[in-house]
Order: structure tokens, then sequence, then C-alpha cells
């Protein structure tokens, strides 16, 4: 059964940058889409970036757009998320969710999550 784990949240200054990981286990990822998302209480979760089977980039448009990265190493099963000039609204929890080949628009298209890592963007 594949499984996500995320790590590297924590507590950044604004104008920092953070690389978030996401950790697979029980399958390889480099037939899979991997994409990241965030929530905050009280909110929609909402899509930040996506990375198909085949190194296609999507940016789902939202707020942190041209702010971030993905990138993959098969050799380690991880998926990163690289984050530049954060804000202080960027604090949420952010999880990797993952399907097969392409990327789906929405959250009902990732059928598999990982428990999410807070990050906190505060001076």
């Amino acid at each position: 059964q594949l499984r996500l784990v995320e790590s590297g949240g924590g507590l950044v200054q604004p104008g920092g940058s953070l690389t978030l990981s996401c950790t697979a286990s029980g399958a390889t990822l480099d037939s899979y889409a991997i994409a990241w998302f965030r929530q905050v209480p009280g909110k929609e979760r909402e899509g930040v970036s996506c990375l198909s089977y085949k190194d296609g980039f999507t940016d789902f448009g939202g707020s942190m757009q041209g702010r971030v990265a993905v990138s993959r190493d098969n050799a380690k099963n991880t998926v990163f998320l690289q984050m530049n000039n954060l804000k202080l609204e960027d604090t949420a929890t952010y999880y990797c969710a993952t399907r097969e080949g392409w990327c789906a628009r929405t959250v009902q298209g990732f059928p598999t999550w990982g428990q999410g890592t807070q990050v906190t963007v505060s001076s």
C-alpha cells in the first residue's frame, strides 16, 4: 500500500525559504503524479503545485504562484516542494498527495494523502 510522509515544516521568517519533502513507501513514485496542497483551519484545501509522472509541472494558479518549485528524486522516492519569499499568509499545514499518471486539478482527484506538515511564517 502506497503511503506518503511529509517532513521539513517549521518556523520561518517572512521572506525566507523552506523546502518540504514527501517520501513514499509501498510503491515507486516514478509513475505517479505528486501534488502539494495546503490548508488553514476553517478554509478549504488549496492546491499549490503538482508534478506529473513525466515531470510535467502544473501550477494551480494560487497565491504561491511563481514562488514554488517542485522536483523529485526517484532514487530516494521523494518529492520536494521548495518555497521562496514566504509570507505570513503562507502559514498552513502542507500536504502531499498522489495519483497515477497525470496531475488532477482537484482535491478529489488524489486518492492518497500524507498526514501533513506545519509551516509557520512569523517574525
